[in-house]
């Protein structure tokens, strides 16, 4: 028996079993685990491919395969159903960022810092709310992705990193702990930075698109939702132009409010009125909130770089004593 014995028609009808039966009731009645990584992808829909391929072995030569009969993966079921004409998409889970552990460590701490279960309405709606674009694209995942029983073990492993648990532990991770013993040493901050950052989510969807200079590499900042949230805010030309006219009329010179950097001295007409416009207090602080001309300084981009290039962020007036101090060496 081979995976060389696959049909193409033969996998169509595995699909359309499938379809008809659903995917649950799929699986249980073949067999096979649901696909940690390797899903075929047919009409706009992700089907476990090893369950599928062991299916359509039956339907091809009367004998179907079970799950221990042969391997998953890119050289085994991905690269036949590929021959066939399929496409098969690589979707693992991706990393929980430090964003959505914070979300799920907040629930265990209101559960007593016992861990939830699936079945949990709390649970379910933390599941639905980071299924939404805002931190992972939609195009990056499979059909498990961030489900009810992931968020579910999620919080296990939380619970379970607790100093005063004494049980079998899970396989949690060092972001977990770490997390965990923010919450331990600073609970009203973190609570508040769980807050921001499920507003953030249920209200900004459009946090994901495409890299960003200003931001650190994202497997160090593990998440970064508002910081990603607050940059986008800074970049609103309306509240730029709102700013550089508020200054012209106080007459200021449009110039860097840290280091004096004037772009249109040094670049000449093509520098006229470029700066960049910075808000004060980072949103996980102010929370939801209008912003005043007053919350915002125009400061050059190297100065911006520099106030949000470590955490904490540096306020306006730490970087300027920076560079006072810089320029008064000999």
């Amino acid at each position: 028996m081979s995976l060389a014995d696959l049909t193409h028609v033969a996998v169509l009808a595995a699909i359309t079993e499938f379809d008809r039966v659903g995917r649950e009731e799929f699986l249980r009645s073949t067999g096979f685990g649901r696909s940690r990584s390797y899903y075929l992808q047919y009409r706009g829909r992700l089907y476990d491919s090893k369950a599928i391929s062991g299916y359509a072995h039956g339907a091809s030569t009367g004998v179907p395969l079970g799950s221990a009969d042969f391997s998953g993966g890119d050289k085994t079921v991905a690269q036949r159903l590929g021959d066939l004409g399929f496409d098969v998409r690589y979707l693992p889970n991706p990393d929980w960022t430090r964003d959505e552990i914070i979300l799920a460590c907040a629930l265990v701490e209101a559960n007593g810092w016992r861990q939830l279960d699936r079945a949990d309405l709390r649970v379910k709606e933390l599941s639905e709310l980071l299924q939404t674009s805002a931190i992972h694209p939609l195009g990056e995942r499979g059909p498990d992705f961030r489900n009810p029983a992931g968020v579910g073990r999620k919080t296990a492993d939380v619970a379970t990193s607790h100093p005063l648990y004494h049980g079998k532990k899970t396989n949690g991770n060092r972001l977990d702990r770490e997390v965990l013993d923010d919450f331990i040493a600073r609970p009203t901050e973190m609570h508040d930075l769980a807050k921001a950052i499920r507003t953030a989510l249920a209200t900004d969807e459009n946090l994901t698109t495409g890299p960003d200079p200003d931001l650190p590499d994202p497997t160090a900042d593990e998440g970064g939702v508002l910081l990603r949230q607050h940059l986008r805010r800074e970049r609103d030309p309306k509240i730029r132009k709102a700013k550089i006219a508020d200054a012209k009329l106080r007459g200021l010179v449009i110039a860097c409010e840290i280091c004096g950097f004037d772009f249109a001295k040094t670049y000449g007409a093509r520098g006229i009125d470029y700066i960049e416009c910075h808000h004060r207090t980072p949103l996980h602080v102010t929370g939801p909130t209008k912003t005043k001309l007053e919350d915002l300084a125009l400061i050059c981009s190297n100065c911006h770089r520099m106030i949000h290039r470590t955490k904490p962020w540096l306020t306006v007036e730490d970087l300027r004593s920076i560079v006072r101090r810089g320029r008064e060496k000999p």
